[in-house]
């Protein structure tokens, strides 16, 4: 770390649990996130001001007036502006050092496979089942850790999935028929709606366990799923484990 980036951490780096040594795990981590929008925003500008020091940005849509209460890495002056090109400008002008990969594109197959494999964590920002579990199964597949978050009307959720041996994934909690069972009220923003510092309240939590698992620093989220129903501020936690039968992680052992 040279003289800068000592100032520019230093509210980290006074934390005894980070150091210099959990800073520098920051400086040289790389993660990937999919999906520029609501979550997204929060979760990638937190990144890049904590000093992670390799993002890989993943959105293949542009930038629209109804984004623009709720997702904060766009502004008014970037409508019809691919939102990975917006978002990357943002990160940029918040901290230089912070080196910017974007793929303008709706990541599938071996290429989903090949940017989960090169990133050390993932964060799934996007809204809907199809991606989600796309996204999970190629985490799964590669051991990628996975930080999962969703949002939407009053109602957020968050959790990590380590992807090491034995742990559970996405789809032990999900499975493929997002109309049925738990998560059928989990409809994308679009057709429900959401409050714009929800998806803040959320995405930053990604960050905050992205942060922690890159430094390696307190206890990650894996195994709980924290719930928050934003109309009463309440937090639930439920915890779950891996499904025997689950078709994607019990499948790839």
């Amino acid at each position: 770390m040279n003289d800068e980036q000592l100032l520019r951490y230093s509210r980290q780096i006074m934390l005894p649990a980070m150091d210099f040594e959990g800073q520098q795990r920051l400086l040289d981590g790389h993660a990937l996130i999919i999906g520029l929008g609501g979550l997204g925003s929060p979760v990638a500008m937190y990144l890049a001001a904590a000093g992670v020091g390799h993002l890989t940005l993943a959105d293949f849509d542009t930038v629209d007036l109804s984004n623009l209460q709720r997702q904060i890495a766009h502004g008014s002056s970037d409508i019809g502006r691919p939102k990975v090109e917006s978002a990357a400008d943002s990160l940029r002008a918040l901290n230089p050092d912070t080196r910017i990969d974007t793929l303008q594109e709706k990541l599938e197959g071996e290429a989903l496979r090949k940017a989960v494999r090169a990133a050390d964590i993932v964060l799934d920002a996007s809204d809907n089942f199809t991606t989600r579990f796309a996204v999970n199964a190629a985490c799964v597949a590669e051991g990628t850790p996975l930080v999962s978050g969703a949002a939407v009307a009053l109602d957020g959720q968050v959790t990590v999935f380590s992807n090491d041996a034995d742990s559970p994934c996405y789809r032990c909690l999900y499975d493929d028929r997002p109309d049925d069972g738990p998560q059928g009220s989990w409809a994308n923003c679009s057709a429900s709606g959401v409050l714009a510092p929800l998806v803040g309240v959320i995405g930053s939590m990604q960050a905050l366990e992205a942060i922690k698992l890159l430094a390696g620093i307190g206890k990650p989220l894996a195994g709980r799923l924290l719930i928050l129903d934003a109309a009463r501020l309440e937090w639930r936690e439920m915890r779950y484990r891996r499904d025997a039968h689950c078709p994607v992680c019990a499948a790839a052992d």
